[in-house]
């Protein structure tokens, strides 16, 4: 019986234990709602880590000229865009959508679904052959114009050499094939993203698509001078 109870006590320290760090972890500012001032535009900004990196950022150079949302979530590959589109737009009225996929499409998968597999691998493949990614933009920038919102489509970072389950040069691939379904839509602006993390590659960890605390701060600045534009512009 004490043997039992021992073992209950423990197990509820453990589970008390548990329960008081996951309290004390502080949430990620990026999925926080700004403090709303309705008369501001709103601005929602689409993207996997590399955007939650530089959503605070962003959202802090955009202080006093708009609300600035992002879906509370790593929006990851174009197929979890399809699937999520409509709940991430909501119901709010979006005066401009900064948008981009393309890192978790062109990364390699193994045969059971492992994440971040061996490029060279004769069973592994990318999550998101490049014309299915083209065609799904496609479907989401078609979506994101009928909001009515000023949208933007951003390009996709660098792979850089020894990065995991990624393959150099595939960025620059991926966004020409959706550069060119963009065209095709028609009305959407492109942020010209890639050039610019090239100028800031010295900010991008070794052998790792994401980037420092400095680089992320950079990219958001770059982000917010471009909506800033498209606001002013509208």
């Amino acid at each position: 019986m004490k043997s039992m109870l021992s073992v209950g006590l423990i197990f509820a320290i453990m589970i008390s234990v548990a329960s008081s760090a996951s309290a004390q972890r502080k949430p990620n500012p990026a999925f926080a709602d700004p403090k709303i001032d309705d008369r501001l535009p709103n601005v929602l900004l689409i993207g996997d880590s590399i955007s939650i990196g530089y959503m605070v950022a962003a959202r802090n150079a955009l202080e006093g000229k708009a609300n600035v949302f992002r879906p509370a979530t790593n929006c990851g590959p174009t197929t979890k865009g399809l699937e999520e589109i409509d709940r991430w737009i909501g119901d709010r009225k979006w005066d401009v959508i900064h948008f981009n996929f393309g890192l978790h499409d062109l990364k390699y998968m193994g045969p059971k679904g492992q994440n971040l597999a061996e490029p060279t691998a004769a069973d592994s493949h990318q999550q998101v052959p490049i014309d299915e990614y083209a065609a799904n933009i496609k479907t989401i920038a078609e979506r994101l114009k009928k909001t009515g919102a000023k949208v933007i489509w951003r390009e996709t970072t660098p792979v850089p050499e020894g990065a995991a389950g990624r393959v150099p040069g595939d960025s620059a691939k991926y966004n020409a094939a959706a550069a060119k379904v963009i065209a095709e839509v028609g009305g959407i602006e492109v942020d010209p993203f890639f050039e610019f993390a090239e100028s800031i590659s010295k900010d991008q960890l070794p052998k790792n698509v994401h980037y420092t605390a400095e680089g992320s701060k950079k990219l958001g600045e770059h982000v917010a001078a471009l909506i800033e534009k498209v606001i002013s512009d509208k």
